[in-house]
């Protein structure tokens, strides 16, 4: 493989497995959103709050998907 694919497979795995935790962590499902929300900002990714559902919606059929 080369050194790049490592790099983004570990910033990929790193991203899946804190979007993971946030997900199942034990807070009401508003309070998480709203820290997706506020890290992807930081991030620099702005986007409307029904297209910011409809990914946060994404993630979460993801993960119910692996579980």
């Amino acid at each position: 493989m080369k050194p790049l694919h490592v790099i983004l497979s570990v910033i990929g795995g790193a991203v899946a497995g804190a979007a993971v935790g946030l997900l199942l962590a034990p807070e009401k499902g508003e309070d998480v959103r709203s820290k997706i929300v506020k890290i992807l900002k930081e991030k620099g990714i702005c986007l409307k709050k029904s297209k910011m559902d409809e990914l946060v919606d994404e993630i979460e059929d993801q993960i119910d998907k692996v579980l």
